[in-house]
């Protein structure tokens, strides 16, 4: 059976990092166009002031990764004749900035503000419509070049998009195993390898021993070894762990849930967990492992019922309507070994939702 695993170029991690850009930017490129979602902009700013490394232009973004998002800022990266593409912020910025690097075959850095989703490290950009439905994956032939982490800059975010990023990091093991029990193929196409499904472990183990503290300290906006290892946990091991360990029903049953309104105000991650507690239902999970994973949503916030993310009192249509797109041709919820059905992923997000309001109640 051949194997495949894939890899960034460079991960940099650790209080500060930010001041190393320039640095790892020169090594790719002389004039980049950082694209940078409004929040971390002061801090960019400040970071690049007197620096003479690389000349850079400094880019809103436009809040979606959409295909005239992508389309606008490769008009504008041709316009400045940047050699080299930076991303700076959240997932959805990332994810449009490493498309834009593929369409024009330019150097990639990311430099992800927030520890929300294990979009960083990956090889893929989730392309959505304007108004933010789920619209297709891109599968992109490389890896960033270089993704840079300032611990501090998550520190100082608010403590919610941690929280979703461990909500996105906690499907990461699920999945893989299921494409590891059925020889389902990973992102790239082929089988996973050990390490894939090591690493996709160690960030649930992670997740488990560090989530509480690590919430704690960025509540306190304190970097602690604690955070330190959550953010690489929601970034570098979720982002391996997925992309060469495979995705399964989670992150299929997440696209289904976007095509609900309700649901836009939830985050990735958010809508990710409720799609991982729907999971374990699908694949009969133990009843041990289900409390573990139930209790610990409870413990760092992340939802435990449809009404966590919107949907207070959703039809049995509405929730037909997520299970059929759940289950569309080439989703990834067709990893699970025995085959799934609309009807299961249906019972499944019913079972989730029970067990959520029983806990609550």
């Amino acid at each position: 059976m051949l194997m495949t695993s894939i890899f960034p170029g460079r991960y940099v991690q650790g209080a500060g990092a930010l001041a190393l850009l320039p640095e790892e930017a020169a090594r790719l490129g002389t004039k980049a166009l950082a694209v940078v979602s409004g929040a971390a902009r002061p801090v960019v700013e400040r970071a690049l002031a007197g620096q003479a490394l690389v000349e850079f232009t400094l880019e809103p973004f436009g809040g979606e990764c959409s295909d005239e998002e992508i389309e606008r800022l490769v008009a504008r990266t041709k316009q400045v004749q940047a050699d080299v593409v930076i991303g700076i912020g959240g997932g959805k910025t990332l994810d449009t900035v490493k498309a834009v690097g593929h369409f024009l075959k330019l150097p990639v850095v990311v430099v992800p503000s927030i520890a929300s989703t294990d979009a960083p490290c990956s090889a893929l950009s989730v392309i959505y419509t304007p108004e933010g439905a789920f619209s297709r994956y891109l599968v992109l032939p490389r890896n960033p070049d270089v993704v840079l982490v300032d611990s501090e800059m998550v520190a100082n975010a608010p403590v919610r998009f941690l929280v979703s990023g461990m909500g996105d990091a906690l499907s990461t093991w699920f999945e893989a195993d299921d494409c590891r029990v059925s020889q389902a193929s990973n992102m790239t196409g082929r089988a996973g390898s050990m390490t894939a499904f090591g690493l996709a472990r160690l960030c649930f183990d992670t997740l488990m021993a560090d989530g509480i503290a690590a919430k704690n300290a960025c509540e306190s906006k304190t970097v602690t070894p604690a955070l330190e290892r959550v953010i690489e946990a929601n970034t570098l091991l979720s982002g391996l762990g997925f992309e060469s360990g495979g995705l399964s029903g989670a992150h299929a049953i997440h696209n289904g849930l976007t095509l609900l309104p309700e649901t836009h105000k939830c985050w990735h991650g958010e809508k990710v967990a409720m799609g991982t507690l729907a999971l374990l239902q699908l694949t009969r999970r133990t009843g041990e492992m289900i409390s573990v994973v139930y209790d610990f949503c409870q413990a760092v916030g992340l939802p435990i019922c449809l009404a966590d993310i919107g949907l207070a009192n959703p039809t049995d249509e509405q929730l037909m309507a997520v299970a059929r797109q759940a289950c569309a041709p080439g989703e990834t919820i067709h990893n699970i070994k025995g085959g799934v059905t609309p009807e299961d992923v249906f019972a499944a997000i019913k079972a989730a939702d029970a067990e959520g309001r029983r806990r609550k109640g």
